[in-house]
């Protein structure tokens, strides 16, 4: 039996036990994957991660030469909390220090049932890029949008994002699609 990295993280919910009681039962599982696994895990936003999640939305912001106003910050910040909000967000945290973070939201479709997830901002700290910290994160977004009845998640990224892309090439279809923007 294999388990993929989204089954994982469903186990690890700050229980390490769960991910050691999963490889004695499931003797083929990976152990490399589960020390990765317990290294690193993937949880909703908590209020007193607001200083280490502006830091990182600071720095995806400066990666795409954008800048946010503090009011803008802050309202992002609250919406994420309310749960009157259809907006979402997660931190990839290894050792105890967030090392990435994802947003998204869900919306009305007019060509399916089910809500669309947008995944609208992923960021991974330089240090912990290629480790397997922005695929877990997609990943919860795609398990996260599957509970809730979400037919599809979707997202962009730059052209030029090439380190990005091999991942996303990887997790997702590329659809072709080019997107127009008119600032309003």
């Amino acid at each position: 039996m294999h388990y993929t990295s989204a089954d994982c993280i469903a186990y690890n919910v700050g229980l390490k036990t769960n991910l050691l009681l999963l490889m004695v039962v499931h003797p083929t599982f990976s152990f490399k994957e589960s020390a990765t696994m317990m290294d690193l895990i993937v949880r909703p936003f908590q209020i007193a991660d607001r200083e280490a999640w502006q830091v990182l939305w600071r720095k995806y912001q400066a990666f795409y030469n954008s800048i946010l106003s503090d009011a803008s910050v802050e309202l992002a910040w609250t919406r994420l909390h309310d749960p009157e909000e259809p907006m979402y967000g997660a931190a990839a945290v290894q050792a105890e220090t967030i090392v990435g973070i994802v947003h998204w939201l869900h919306h009305r479709s007019f060509w399916t049932a089910g809500d669309y997830a947008y995944l609208q901002d992923l960021f991974i700290v330089e240090s912990a890029r290629a480790q397997g910290a922005g695929r877990k994160l997609v990943e919860h977004v795609y398990s996260s949008a599957r509970r809730a009845g979400c037919s599809r998640v979707y997202w962009l990224t730059h052209e030029s994002n090439n380190t990005a892309m091999k991942l996303y090439d990887q997790i997702a279809e590329r659809t072709g699609f080019v997107q127009y923007r008119k600032q309003l």
